[in-house]
């Protein structure tokens, strides 16, 4: 299976493309990668050298992929961040142009804004677009908690609001919504989760929360990957690909953690992408 994935890119360090493509790949698929921005660290290390891509730039990339395979060969298109609003416009002209030559293909949207300790850290415009544009068009997005609050405007403090808040995103188009580093009152301290709401039903995957200092940047980029991955793999089952998702990247982390490294260890737990050793089950939410 092929999937176009139009990201960040940088030279070292795991973000964007960098934490998407690999994943993918030693899943057993092929990745178109198209770059919308090329960086040398991600920006989270507070300063980096690179530039933004136009969105004239990204066009004319994807087109001439488009020359070399016919865009019905394409089984999803996946977006994160963006570095501007206008390169989100060719992301869903290439949607559109996917969808009319193939109609079961899946577009997955990271609605990449910021997060928890963050803010907000994309340019002005992107959230605007997240809410008005890609939402409408996306099959598939899958927020951070942070994010789904920008998204809808509604405070998440329980599993009750935080199933509200998906619903609220799914009104406005996407058929699933996959909430991602999700803490709520009944969360316990040592347990991190993720809710997936789809129209066939609603489901919730825990697993340990490894403290890691700072964070790494690029778990959500993977986690979008991933899921992905394993919807299609799992003939497009919600549950199996939310807890498909949570046992790779437990194992990134995990990895991470025993590392001791800011950078998330892909490379070290690529057999746990593919085989990983603890398995987590995707409880239905009624």
């Amino acid at each position: 299976m092929n999937v176009l994935s139009v990201q960040s890119h940088v030279a070292y360090g795991y973000v964007g493309n960098r934490a998407a493509v690999f994943p993918l790949q030693r899943l057993g698929f092929e990745v178109w990668a198209v770059n919308t921005v090329q960086f040398s660290n991600h920006t989270g290390y507070g300063s980096w050298t690179g530039e933004v891509f136009s969105a004239e730039h990204v066009r004319k990339v994807i087109d001439g992929i488009f020359q070399r395979v016919e865009p019905a060969a394409c089984d999803a298109v996946l977006s994160g961040y963006l570095g501007d609003a206008d390169l989100g416009e060719g992301i869903l002209e290439t949607v559109s142009k996917v969808r009319a030559a193939r109609g079961d293909a899946i577009y997955a949207c990271d609605p990449v804004m910021g997060d928890v300790g963050r803010g907000i850290f994309v340019r002005p415009g992107i959230p605007e677009f997240m809410r008005e544009r890609a939402l409408p068009a996306a099959d598939i997005v899958i927020p951070n908690q942070f994010e789904l609050e920008l998204l809808t405007g509604h405070k998440v403090s329980t599993l009750e609001t935080a199933l509200s808040a998906a619903r609220a995103v799914q009104a406005r188009g996407p058929k699933i919504v996959v909430i991602t580093s999700l803490r709520h009152e009944r969360t316990p301290d040592d347990t991190i989760q993720m809710l997936a709401v789809s129209p066939e039903g609603a489901w919730l995957v825990s697993t340990p929360f490894l403290p890691l200092e700072p964070p790494p940047n690029g778990a959500g980029d993977a986690v979008t990957a991933l899921f992905l991955a394993h919807y299609l793999k799992s003939n497009r089952s919600v549950p199996e690909a939310l807890s498909g998702m949570a046992a790779a990247i437990y194992e990134v982390i995990a990895t991470t953690n025993a590392a001791g490294t800011r950078e998330l260890q892909f490379i070290a737990a690529q057999e746990g992408l593919v085989r990983p050793r603890r398995s987590f089950t995707a409880e239905p939410v009624t």
